[in-house]
């Protein structure tokens, strides 16, 4: 194989990186055969669940650890360098590969697998040894924080279902949902596939209807209980039915984009050790997006009560983390599990609609 042609093999890795509603706010410049710039890009000027980017800034982080996992499966290293003077809107990461005499990394093999799993797990729970491999997973500038116990896993369910309460109500959050649900499909390059979501085939048609128009939302809402059974389904049921909540939590608060792209790299870590040790993830970011609403006074909504909703949804929250400051460093949560892989998932736009304008 070529230096161009491993060149290309590392990018259709390490596209595979998570992003929020499969986003993928990234593209591709190949500038040589040892050398591509990663332009990143988000999505917070029409995205509710992309405050301050930090979401993108995440799943960046994740896609850049995959270019250096996917570069070990030719014996390269990947130096990263963040280019000065980007907004941070759209900053870009120049990597270039090196000849090095070092073996694959494990975690390689598992970047095309790893996956969500919205529907419910079983209750085995994690073993020590899971624990300690996850933990260590993550480096020495982040920690995982463990909830286990059944009033734990209960109290993050009541917790999940409330903000999925918040977000089913608000037309912010339906311009969102409208537009990354892709109906009728197993999977989708740049959506979200309708089966992979986790509600039975009768709700799922259901929803299709409603979520056609806002004022069906409206109605359902306000009359027959609208979000009672999706928040049973997608947020509660499963809130019980799973190993432990998680929490990743930074050493310090995140407070620029290199932050955040080290916490996305130390969640791909942990996402990929996940799998390798046979177990299912569904990130659970919403309570914790929603918390940051709360805590920068930013207005989440147009909606009346919206805001004092998602006030409430900090408290508790800070109470379930042990606290304000370590809901402060907290950069991701969500459950896992024992479960069989997803049937229905999120693939990945070719390479060719990833590259960055005026490349090949």
């Amino acid at each position: 194989m070529t230096a161009a042609e491993q060149v290309k093999e590392i990018l259709e890795w390490a596209k595979w990186a998570p992003s929020g509603d499969n986003t993928q706010p990234w593209r591709f410049e190949i500038v040589s055969d040892g050398q591509v710039n990663v332009h990143g890009f988000d999505t917070r000027s029409h995205c509710l669940y992309d405050l301050g980017g930090q979401a993108s800034h995440l799943a960046l982080g994740a896609l850049l650890e995959n270019m250096r996992l996917a570069a070990t499966r030719f014996g390269l290293s990947a130096r990263i360098v963040e280019r000065a003077g980007c907004p941070e809107e759209a900053p870009v990461f120049e990597v270039t590969f090196e000849a090095e005499s070092c073996a694959e990394d494990p975690l390689a093999e598992m970047i095309k697998i790893r996956s969500v799993q919205r529907r419910p797990y079983r209750l085995d729970p994690l073993t020590p040894e899971q624990k300690n491999i996850l933990e260590s997973s993550v480096g020495p500038n982040c920690q995982v924080l463990w909830f286990e116990s059944f009033a734990q896993r209960w109290a993050f369910a009541s917790l999940t279902a409330r903000a999925g309460k918040l977000r089913l109500t608000i037309p912010e959050a339906y311009a969102v949902h409208r537009d990354i649900i892709q109906w009728g499909v197993q999977f989708s390059e740049d959506r979200v596939p309708d089966q992979a979501i986790g509600l039975d085939a009768l709700t799922l048609k259901l929803t299709h209807w409603i979520m056609e128009r806002w004022e069906r939302v409206e109605f359902f809402n306000r009359y027959l209980a609208g979000t009672l059974l999706p928040r049973i389904q997608l947020d509660f049921i499963p809130g019980l039915a799973c190993a432990a909540h998680f929490a990743l939590v930074a050493r310090t608060v995140p407070r620029s984009l290199r932050d955040e792209v080290e916490a996305g790299k130390a969640l791909q870590r942990f996402w990929l050790t996940a799998t390798q040790v046979k177990l299912q993830l569904q990130p659970e970011m919403t309570p914790l997006i929603f918390r940051r609403y709360a805590t920068q006074g930013v207005a989440l909504s147009a909606r009346k009560n919206a805001q004092s909703l998602a006030e409430r949804i900090a408290f508790v929250l800070d109470q379930e983390m042990g606290g304000k400051e370590q809901a402060d460093r907290a950069v991701f949560m969500g459950r896992i599990g024992c479960s069989v892989p997803a049937r229905a998932r999120s693939t990945r736009l070719p390479l060719i609609r990833l590259h960055w304008p005026g490349t090949s």
